[in-house]
């Protein structure tokens, strides 16, 4: 691989402690950079201009990725440059006026107040029945991401107050609220499972942390058993704690600092959420908002 690309790479796992899995994001798409660098005869990485990286974005679209896709790789080259430039290897960032398609942002789905309690009243007398319910209400009550939640050590809860502590993207912690309903069942789960401090809230087999992958099919067998029929996975009750939060209260920076989300940008999502609710309300209220029907 490019000495830059591997440079920048390290710089971003050891300084920036970013996820394996965006790293191997942009290390794939750094990697295509190189490969089409190298095939189109364009020169060094470091020589390319802004000419350049549309054509290599061209190149992407002819291919067939999607415009998500072709803006992911875009990003990966603006951060790439932009390292380079700190560095003082290039003189300008040559990604900094490229755009890539426009994707379509498709709405999370949600699931309503009625369905979200159905899904997490699972019965505690079933088999893992405490446990089952503790993870369904902690994912709700306090809209943390699955790896966050697998995650997660007793003495990060704070049940008495009612807070935990995550460790989320970029190793930022933030202290998120637990609801009362969420605090019983772990309290009733802990008890059960006569756990030290250190343990992890929700382990596995061999008694390590429980797999991402051990939650995602968990919660699908347990959405059908209370009769849910819609494609349930962890982040489906991450963006119904937003929604409802938001819904309620309006407040798009408090929300923002419940998700950790580092820019609002992406918590603004929730208010194309919010506003679909406020005109379903609207349609179903207002009496010149139904549309007549016409006869021929």
């Amino acid at each position: 691989m490019h000495a830059d690309i591997e440079a920048f790479l390290a710089h971003l796992q050891v300084e920036r402690r970013m996820s394996a899995h965006t790293l191997d994001a942009y290390r794939r798409d750094l990697t295509a950079l190189a490969r089409w660098t190298g095939d189109a005869a364009r020169g060094e990485l470091r020589a390319l201009q802004g000419d350049d990286l549309r054509a290599f974005v061209a190149a992407g679209h002819r291919g067939g990725l999607s415009p998500k896709s072709l803006q992911r790789r875009l990003s990966a080259c603006r951060s790439f440059y932009q390292w380079l430039l700190r560095h003082g290897h290039i003189a300008a960032n040559p990604a900094a006026g490229v755009r890539g398609p426009k994707a379509p942002r498709n709405l999370p789905q949600v699931l309503d107040v009625d369905e979200a309690t159905q899904l997490v009243e699972v019965p505690v007398d079933a088999p893992l029945g405490l446990r089952d319910r503790a993870l369904l209400e902690l994912f709700y009550s306090s809209g943390l991401r699955l790896s966050e939640l697998v995650g997660l050590r007793w003495r990060d809860l704070d049940l008495d107050g009612g807070l935990v502590m995550v460790t989320g993207k970029g190793s930022r912690q933030r202290s998120v609220p637990v609801g009362t309903h969420a605090r019983q069942a772990l309290a009733a789960w802990r008890a059960e499972s006569a756990a030290t401090a250190d343990a992890p809230v929700f382990p596995g087999r061999g008694g390590g942390p429980i797999t991402s992958r051990a939650v995602q099919l968990r919660m699908r067998v347990l959405a059908q058993r209370q009769g849910l029929f819609k494609r349930v996975h962890p982040h489906l009750l991450r963006h119904s704690f937003a929604s409802h939060v938001l819904e309620s209260s309006g407040d798009l920076r408090g929300v923002q600092e419940l998700l950790g989300h580092a820019d609002i940008a992406t918590t603004q999502i929730y208010t194309h959420l919010d506003f679909q609710h406020l005109a379903k309300v609207y349609d179903a209220a207002h009496p010149r908002a139904k549309r007549r029907k016409t006869t021929d």
